[in-house]
């Protein structure tokens, strides 16, 4: 299968729809986006961002272990905790950049060679609020027709989140010559980075 990478403009990407600022001066995402190498790849160098980790979320803690996920059956998706600072970046910020550059949201249960309900699409809502922004938002977004197809991406309440093992955290930066890294997420990483200049930082977080 070919590798996807997103080629809509940022310019022609329509903008989150707009909130009031949380009073608290760091907040929580959590997201669904294919191979979480590869979203923690984009996130990590976001501003705004403080910090973030790879892991699984959707299913039970007892077979949040990669070598489980990876059959498939257990319900999780492998997802990316994004702690921001809400004055820095907004919520709805951040789903744009997971929109336009960080996957493919109209794709089913599939991201470029990996097929499998562990690599959906999906936006895990910790409140009303993120649901009501990533709903709307989606619906904004499917009546622009900004993609080709509908966006598929779930919109699903955040039971739990399971950090990945170590060797999974910031895989990018310790490997970047790696097969899958440099076909798939190194391209994502350096279309981000020349889309959106004004989210984009090199420290890593």
């Amino acid at each position: 299968m070919a590798v996807t990478v997103l080629t809509t403009q940022a310019a022609n990407f329509p903008d989150p729809p707009k909130t009031n600022a949380p009073a608290a001066n760091s907040a929580t995402a959590v997201l669904a986006g294919g191979c979480y190498w590869g979203m923690q790849g984009i996130f990590e160098h976001m501003k705004g961002v403080t910090n973030t980790v790879v892991g699984f979320s959707g299913g039970k803690k007892e077979t949040a272990v990669y070598e489980i996920v990876e059959n498939g059956t257990t319900g999780h998706a492998e997802s990316i905790k994004i702690t921001y600072d809400p004055s820095k970046v907004t919520y709805g910020e951040l789903l744009k950049v997971f929109f336009s550059a960080a996957h493919d949201p109209t794709t089913l249960n599939r991201q470029h060679y990996d097929v499998g309900t562990q690599y959906r699409s999906a936006i895990f809502y910790a409140d009303e609020e993120q649901k009501k922004i990533a709903e709307a938002y989606i619906e904004e977004l499917n009546n622009a027709h900004v993609f080709k197809d509908k966006i598929v991406t779930q919109v699903v309440p955040l039971t739990g989140f399971y950090p990945a093992e170590h060797d999974h955290q910031h895989f990018l930066d310790r490997y970047p010559t790696q097969g899958y890294i440099a076909a798939v997420d190194i391209p994502l990483l350096n279309g981000f980075k020349a889309k959106y200049p004004e989210y984009y930082t090199k420290e890593i977080k």
